[in-house]
Formats: structure tokens, C-alpha cells, sequence
């Protein structure tokens, strides 16, 4: 069975339904092995992150968009889309950043309803003290195993995929928009 496959919407008349364009065996076998290198990478930061900073990937990558922006601060709407989240992920990310005194959350005088996340100087400190030891282990799962060539073509595929995953359109199914 091809298990990048879904079913449609029962059509009124199934003899006139299109045959589903099934992968072929080259086509699955790289899905299923994108699958799995992705969850192995994935397992592979979370429990590097959990070790060294008691915190999951997803949290490192918060910490580290907001120390990239203007004032260590991001409204929650943005960060939630650098982050590729649902808003209610993220506030409860921010929730347990907060907890942990790394992030501070701050009203945006122009709009009642918004909020900015604050990377605090504690967050600032911890996410400098957790960052060679992840990079460390982002070269060795990963660009430690692949020619110069090949990490450009990697970056190449990622990017055309993430494109074509965030549609521009309004009205599009993107989690920060949920």
C-alpha cells in the first residue's frame, strides 16, 4: 500500500473517479527514507537540547529567532510563523519559556489585542551557553556526512519544497494562521 496517499471525498460516481497517481517504487522508497532521516534528526536535537538545556528543539528555535530580531522581540503572530506553528503551540511555548525566566511576554501599545515575545538577558544566556553544543551536533547528524555538493542540492530541494508548502494566498491552511 502507498502510504503517501489519501483518500478523496467519495465521488457521486466511482467508475468516473481518476486513478490515483500511486509513487513509484523509487519515489516511495525516498519518501519513506526522508521519513525516517527526519524523525531520526529530529529525536536526535530533541534529546541533544533535553540534555544540555532541559528544553526541546522547537523552544531552541524560538529562543534563537527572537535573539535574531530587532530588540530581542517578535509579536506572537511572527514568531509563530517563523516558527511554522499553531498560535496555541506557541503560547504554550511561551508559557514554559516564561517559566523557565528565558522569555517575558510585553502588550503592544498599538493594538490591544497583540503581544510581543521578549528573549530575556537569562534566555539570551542560556540559548549562548546551549549553542556550540548544538551546532556541534547539527555538523555531526548531518553536514559532517555530506559533500559540499550535496549540502548545496539539500538546500536547494528544502527550499523548493518550504515554497511550495506556504502558499501566498489568502485564505491558505498554514498552522500559523490556525
Amino acid at each position: 500500500m502507498n502510504t503517501a496517499s489519501t483518500s478523496a471525498p467519495p465521488s457521486p460516481d466511482p467508475a468516473s473517479a481518476p486513478e490515483p497517481r500511486w509513487l513509484t517504487d523509487e519515489q516511495q522508497r525516498v519518501w519513506r527514507t526522508y521519513l525516517d532521516a527526519a524523525t531520526l534528526l529530529e529525536d536526535h536535537l530533541d534529546r541533544q537540547l533535553q540534555r544540555d538545556a532541559g528544553m526541546p528543539h522547537i523552544y531552541y528555535g524560538l529562543l534563537v529567532k527572537l535573539a535574531e530580531s530587532a530588540h530581542r522581540r517578535l509579536r506572537m503572530t511572527e514568531l509563530a510563523m517563523y516558527a511554522k506553528i499553531t498560535r496555541s503551540r506557541l503560547s504554550h511555548a511561551i508559557a514554559r519559556l516564561e517559566k523557565n525566566g528565558w522569555v517575558r511576554r510585553e502588550d503592544c501599545p498599538d493594538d490591544k489585542r497583540g503581544q510581543f515575545a521578549v528573549l530575556t538577558d537569562a534566555g539570551l544566556e542560556v540559548l549562548q551557553q546551549t549553542a556550540p553544543g548544538h551546532v556541534e551536533a547539527v555538523r555531526q547528524a548531518m553536514f559532517d556526512r555530506l559533500t559540499p555538493e550535496q549540502q548545496k542540492a539539500l538546500g536547494e530541494i528544502m527550499r523548493i519544497v518550504a515554497e511550495g508548502l506556504q502558499p501566498s494566498e489568502a485564505g491558505a491552511d498554514l498552522p500559523w494562521l490556525r
